[in-house]
Order: structure tokens, then sequence, then C-alpha cells
């Protein structure tokens, strides 16, 4: 064969979850409800941090963009994935898995990159409270959003520009519900273990060592308040544990499915379930139920709306 495309594959065919009937009724259910509830819960931190003046700081702008992420991250595979569950054949064209891989990457380089930023912010908030404004200004959010958005979108396409060139002659079955690149490639006709490895170091190396970074980062903040005063300790513990939390959930599916040595094992599409549907979930879940004054917020809003209806 001569440069360019040359696939014949047309449409990738998807392998899904599971063939039980039973199954399905009760992931569509779950799945639904998942959905959802994470869509409308972070669309709820979007619109609470955008129409209450309390809420005007970066923390909470930064917030705000992770809400906006995971509504993006949800709807990506998710709507597919559960269309899918009661059709026979699931299919998706071939120009349609790469645009599904490109958003994946993009979305999730850049909400690798705004959780750092989210370290940086607390960082700043309990090791330099007196600093904090200067520091992490309006200018510097803006800066810290473009920054993680440019990365985002350069991790997606310095992989998807070897893809698109492979040759895909068949099979065309990904034993999956979604679209990526470490199943699509293995079904290119010709020898991808060079790519492999590169997607493993892109992907891979960057989820582990994000997370490693955000993990140290927040030991190095617990032991400099702990140096300081040893009941802060507890509030920064309190303050760094919903962040904790997020990071844990979306980084252990991603490290898994990215690093994993053994990629015949199954076990990662079930992971993968936790960065499609649970974790938008519980992203807004986490920070809004350990956050008192988000929820005041939120029964600020919620009054308004009540004394809004009684008028009319």
């Amino acid at each position: 064969m001569g440069g360019g495309n040359h696939s014949v594959v047309s449409e990738i065919v998807l392998v899904g979850l599971t063939s039980s009937l039973e199954m399905q009724l009760a992931l569509f259910l779950v799945f639904s409800v998942f959905y959802v509830a994470g869509i409308l819960g972070n669309l709820l931190i979007v619109l609470t941090v955008i129409s209450d003046p309390h809420l005007n700081s970066p923390l909470y702008f930064l917030l705000a963009n992770l809400s906006f992420i995971d509504m993006w991250v949800s709807s990506i595979a998710a709507p597919k994935m559960i269309s899918d569950l009661f059709k026979k054949r699931k299919v998706i064209s071939f120009q349609g898995c790469i645009v599904q891989i490109f958003f994946i990457h993009v979305i999730g380089g850049t909400e690798m990159v705004l959780l750092i930023a989210m370290a940086l912010d607390r960082y700043v908030a309990i090791c330099r409270p007196l600093h904090y404004l200067t520091i992490m200004n309006f200018r510097t959010c803006i800066l810290l959003l473009v920054a993680a958005w440019t990365i985002g979108i350069i991790h997606s396409l310095t992989q998807l520009v070897f893809v698109v060139n492979l040759p895909f002659c068949g099979p065309n079955e990904v034993d999956s519900f979604y679209c990526d690149l470490p199943r699509l490639i293995r079904l290119a006709c010709t020898d991808t273990y060079r790519l492999g490895l590169m997607v493993t170091a892109n992907s891979g190396f960057i989820s582990l060592g994000t997370f490693c970074i955000l993990i140290i980062s927040y030991i190095f903040i617990l032991v400099i308040v702990w140096k300081h005063s040893a009941n802060g300790l507890s509030k920064a513990l309190s303050t760094l544990s919903a962040h904790i939390t997020v990071v844990v959930l979306f980084f252990g599916p991603c490290v898994f499915v990215y690093s994993w040595p053994f990629p015949a094992v199954p076990v990662d599409k079930f992971l993968a379930i936790f960065d499609v549907i649970i974790t938008p979930f519980l992203n807004p879940t986490i920070y809004t139920l350990r956050n008192k004054e988000m929820k005041m917020a939120m029964k600020r809003i919620f009054s308004q709306m009540s004394s809004f209806r009684k008028v009319f």
C-alpha cells in the first residue's frame, strides 16, 4: 500500500457490555438515572456559580469549569451506550469513531490539567492565604483554563494524527461500548507496536504522572499545614478529601486502561463506566455535599425560584 488512508472499514462494531436482556434493562435504568442526574447536577453547579455573587472566587470558577467539562464527559459516550443497550447490532461509523476518540482525549486531557489547577488553588489558599487573591486572580484563572484546553487539544491531536492514516481492512469489532485508541489501533492491518507504545506514553504515563503529581501535592500541603498548626490539619483534610476522592475516581480507570500491560483483560470497559457515567455524577455530589457555601448558594437559588413562582 502507498501513502494515505487505505481504510476499507466504514463502520466499527461495538460488542457492548452484555447480551442478557435482564441486564440490559437494569443497566438502561441505572445508566439513564446516573446520566440525567449527572447532567442536571453539573448544570446546577455551573448556573449557581454564574448567578450567585457570593461564589465569585477562583475556587468556584474552576469548579464551574470542572462541572462544564463533566457534562461533556457524560455526553461523549453515554447517550450512545444507553441507546445501544437494546440494539442487537451496535455500530458506529469509522468517522464517528475518530471524532469520539478526539473528544474523549481533548476532554480527558483538559480535565487532568484543570485538576492540577484546582490543586494549585488549594495550595495557595491553604499555604499562602494572605496572597491568595493576588496570585489566583481572574487573569491567572483564565490563563490556567486556556492552558488546560490547549494541552487537551494537543494531547488528542498528537495521537490521532498517526491513527487516521492507518490501513483498516478488517476485522472491525471492538470489545467495548465506545471507541478508544488502544482497541482501535489493534484493528489496523499493519504492525502497530510502536504506535501502541506511543499511546501508552502519551495517555498512560501522562495519566499516571498527573495522578502522582496531584497526590504528592496534596501530601505536601498537608505536611505544611501540620507543621504550622496541628489544629489546621483536620480542616485541610476536610477541604482536600473531596479533591482526592475526585482524583482517585477519575485517574484510577484512566491509569488502568492506558497503562495495564494485559489488554486482553475485559475489565477495562467496566472500569471505563466510572469515567463515563459514575464520576460525572459523583463530582457535583462530592463538591456540593462537602461545601457549605455551595449548599447555601443553592438554597438561595431555590428560595428565589419559590418566591418567583408565588408571584405568578
